[in-house]
């Protein structure tokens, strides 16, 4: 990981615009490039929770204009596919030339191989379906629609497409930035208990003092799936995996022989496996991107456990969720630790990865 100078994005299509990016954050999902687990271009460009000011549009763009503040999601949508119009924009059949998935910004060319918005200027395509318009009148700073972008709605789909109601039992395993909003969100549906799961003390003390859950430290804790099963008497209702393949290995686990091509764990599965109670809920939020040996698959069929899964569909629930942040129905900006020059990425990807200085979220400005 490095900054460096690079040619600044121009309008290649009628329907493109430039953001003048004013801030972005560093995401767990950016590791997956960062640790060359998905292996991307010299000199790309990374990052997919951006937003700015819009700088130029394209002669089609029909709802922005310049000087127009816009968060800019992470799913890159042609708004006119099947699947952009029926609320399903992360599989747009029109943005990824390259796969079967819809393009997001800043993911290789996996994923259409747009550049990402850890830079001072981005090229967003399809504009007018593929940004939100921060209303001219808001009083909401950067820090408050910022996870627009990629956290807050992510978590709130993951969360209502787990089907957690009122009294339910929810596991969240993972209390970073995603996991710490589904928390919430569990809260703001009603559950009658949140057990937030993770390594990590600082943020477990976060999620205690922010969102009210119960938390278990799963490095102090032998079989956590069997602890949690035993905790909730038969198991949760909901399992959120907020960490998917970049968890810890568990003993005994395999991969990356020359007969697979597995990368990273299943270990959040595992967990989610022993701790689910019969008729449950699993939602895999947490990215998975390869073949998993060991899928404990007899595990859910039998009990008959419910998976859920996938990329989740943002730019829908963006207006939504704006509205909910407007009035106050929960507090967007109590993840961020650190805002930080984008020339101090590197430091920023640092103490991230190592999980050092009490961080949770880095947000930069250029």
């Amino acid at each position: 990981m490095m900054v460096k100078d690079m040619p600044a994005p121009s309008i290649q299509s009628d329907d493109d615009m430039i953001v003048r990016i004013t801030a972005s954050g560093i995401c767990g999902s950016d590791f997956h490039l960062y640790k060359d687990g998905i292996e991307p271009k010299e000199d790309y460009i990374v990052g997919h929770e951006p937003m700015g000011v819009v700088e130029e549009t394209g002669k089609n763009v029909k709802t922005l204009k310049n000087g127009d503040r816009v968060v800019i999601p992470f799913n890159i949508g042609c708004g006119e596919c099947f699947f952009c119009k029926n609320q399903m924009e992360s599989q747009c059949d029109d943005s990824n030339p390259h796969g079967d998935a819809g393009g997001l910004f800043g993911f290789t060319e996996t994923f259409g191989g747009y550049p990402g918005g850890q830079a001072e200027y981005l090229r967003v395509p399809y504009a007018d379906f593929t940004s939100f318009k921060v209303p001219e009148v808001s009083e909401l700073d950067d820090e408050q629609v910022l996870f627009l972008s990629d956290v807050i709605p992510t978590a709130y789909w993951s969360v209502e497409k787990s089907g957690v109601k009122e009294g339910d039992t929810v596991i969240v395993l993972g209390s970073g930035p995603i996991g710490l909003m589904c928390q919430k969100f569990a809260n703001l549906k009603g559950a009658s208990r949140v057990i937030a799961v993770d390594q990590v003390d600082h943020r477990l003390d976060h999620a205690r003092r922010t969102n009210k859950v119960e938390t278990f430290n799963f490095i102090n804790t032998d079989q956590i799936g069997s602890v949690l099963y035993e905790e909730t008497k038969g198991g949760a209702d909901v399992i959120i995996d907020c960490v998917g393949m970049d968890g810890t290995v568990s003993p005994g686990e395999e991969f990356g022989s020359d007969y697979d091509n597995q990368f990273g764990t299943i270990s959040p599965i595992i967990t989610a496996s022993q701790a689910i109670r019969k008729f449950g809920t699993v939602q895999l939020t947490g990215v998975y991107g390869t073949e998993a040996n060991g899928f404990p698959l007899g595990n859910f069929f039998s009990p008959n456990i419910s998976l859920s899964m996938g990329q989740a569909p943002v730019i829908h629930l963006m207006p939504k969720l704006y509205d909910m942040i407007e009035n106050n129905d929960f507090d967007p900006t109590d993840i961020i630790t650190h805002t930080m020059n984008l020339t101090d990425a590197a430091k920023g990807y640092d103490i991230f990865d190592k999980k050092t200085d009490g961080n949770i979220k880095v947000i930069l400005k250029p």
